[in-house]
């Protein structure tokens, strides 16, 4: 038995994250056999990338982004269609018309903005229709099709419902950014650091400290412990990890 501990920025984190979700059978096999659903988000755009093969320019792979300090959208004429997945082919068609294609057997993958120590996820959603979660969750409930929910520890909040109900559209004065509600969700498969070390590589992982400054702002400090090669593997792989670069919004607006 070995441990070893290390710190993740959030660059280094979705990429992990994404790794470990693409290895899921779910995934893998609704990939290649049904149908998959990579939603808009930052870290779904690492992967869409890790599906590919190929880059993704991430801040166009969203429709809302938190960045300078604000809630912000990303303009629709340069927004990147969401990946989605039939039959092993990249589909043509729009994603919500695949969904209505879905079985109990099919993946839909949507990001979150809030994580609580209760495994519920908050999405933040600025449109009045509840956006992307908003017009996928009841059909995936009511189906029982797989919902994955990619979430770093980043994003850890006390509690997703209080949130929620703090939050709302109407009522909110935001001088700072778009105003935004929160999509509760509490249905769905929830990955983060500590999901992705145990899927990767069969360790287990506690998350030990958030934070930093000079470029680990937002950062988690892990141990994790298990089979002495494993470890290993672990830290070979850190190295390429952490060499991941922060996501580069350009000028948005």
């Amino acid at each position: 038995m070995r441990a070893i501990t290390f710190v993740l920025t959030p660059a280094a984190s979705k990429r992990l994250i994404a790794k470990a979700v693409v290895s899921m059978p779910e995934v893998q096999r609704a990939r290649k056999q049904g149908r998959l659903i990579v939603a808009g988000g930052i870290t779904n755009a690492y992967i869409a990338e890790e599906l590919t093969g190929e880059q993704v320019d991430k801040a166009r792979y969203t429709a809302g982004l938190v960045t300078e300090s604000k809630w912000s959208l990303t303009p629709p004429e340069t927004r990147l269609k969401p990946l989605a997945f039939e039959a092993g082919q990249i589909s043509q068609r729009t994603w919500p018309e695949v969904l209505q294609d879905f079985t109990v057997l099919d993946v839909f993958v949507k990001g979150g903005n809030a994580l609580d120590p209760e495994g519920n996820v908050g999405v933040l959603v600025g449109g009045k229709n509840g956006g992307t979660i908003g017009a996928a969750y009841g059909h995936l409930v009511a189906l029982g099709a797989h919902l994955i929910l990619p979430v770093g520890l980043e994003k850890l909040i006390p509690s997703v419902a209080e949130a929620a109900r703090a939050l709302g559209q109407l009522p909110l004065d935001a001088p700072y950014g778009m105003p935004c509600g929160l999509f509760p969700v509490a249905y769905g498969t929830v990955v983060t650091e500590v999901e992705a070390l145990r899927l990767l590589y069969g360790l287990k992982a506690v998350h030990v400290h958030s934070g930093g400054v000079g470029g680990s702002e937002g950062a988690v400090g892990l141990v994790a412990h298990g089979d002495e090669g494993a470890c290993h593997r672990l830290r070979d792989d850190l190295g390429a990890l952490l060499k991941e670069k922060p996501v580069d919004t350009g000028k948005r607006h």
